[in-house]
């Protein structure tokens, strides 16, 4: 049981720390928010946020630094390597969405970087030509299907979320995740919890040590850090569950397609 409460806390950890930031961390709001979302429990959010800035401080970021030492190649390989895994979220969802076209585009893809990319290491299919990457989750599905997205809300360590974008990070480790199933409910001698533990954590680590500067500046910068990551996470969802069709919003993309700056037009 241990075991597993574990393992979707690492699942969890920074799918939902999806606050936006440029490279230069020069973020201005959008003049329009995204729809009213209820702050409901502002005051346990807030005590949460610090608590989470302090293990980030403590934990995450050092490594992050650490990982950022070693070689590029490494770094790439391992960026493209969990970035292919992630397919395997997407690929179901894109069904859901009833996204077919997507969802054979994924397949394809996952499959030229499994065989042809060494496990994904290698990002073949980019190089082939085919179309940008979009990632889904089950709390985009959900949304798709019409399910509000309830209070906004700060996990312990795992940061912004709603009560919607919980419900379906759940979904993403019980059951919905085919990699969570083969490595920890399947009988075989190549795949483990272990491995499962480590390639959701390299996961973060990696997406951490991309925006170092990015979340830096952001905190820098911002008269409430809380605050302005909130908006900025409710930005980045709605645009996700919107298929970033944005409209007068500019989104910069950097390398792992999560940290955005978005900027006022």
């Amino acid at each position: 049981m241990l075991r597993n409460l574990i393992i979707i806390t690492i699942s969890f950890l920074l799918l939902t720390l999806n606050a936006n930031a440029g490279s230069d961390g020069e973020i201005s709001l959008k003049n329009k928010e995204p729809k009213k979302i209820k702050d409901c429990f502002e005051k346990l959010n807030r005590a949460t946020f610090a608590f989470n800035q302090g293990v980030d401080k403590a934990i995450i970021k050092p490594l992050a630094k650490s990982y950022r030492d070693l070689p590029d190649p490494v770094q790439r390989g391992t960026s493209n390597a969990v970035k292919n895994l992630s397919n395997l979220i997407t690929i179901p969802n894109n069904v859901l969405q009833g996204d077919i076209k997507s969802a054979m585009i994924n397949t394809a893809r996952l499959a030229v970087n499994t065989t042809l990319g060494l496990l994904g290491t290698i990002d073949v299919a980019n190089k082939m030509g085919f179309p940008k990457y979009e990632k889904e989750d089950y709390g985009q599905t959900l949304a798709v299907w019409g399910v509000g997205p309830g209070c906004y809300i700060v996990l312990p360590v795992l940061g912004p979320s709603t009560i919607r974008d919980t419900a379906g990070s759940f979904a993403n480790v019980m059951g919905g995740d085919p990699w969570y199933n083969a490595s920890v409910h399947g009988n075989n001698e190549f795949l483990s919890e272990g491995l499962y533990i480590a390639s959701k954590a390299i996961s973060g680590i990696d997406f951490r040590a991309n925006n170092i500067e990015s979340f830096d500046n952001l905190e820098k910068n911002s008269i409430d850090f809380y605050a302005s990551v909130k908006s900025l996470y409710l930005q980045d969802r709605e645009n996700k569950i919107n298929n970033n069709q944005r409209g007068n919003i500019e989104v910069l993309y950097k390398d792992e397609e999560d940290w955005e700056e978005i900027d006022s037009k």
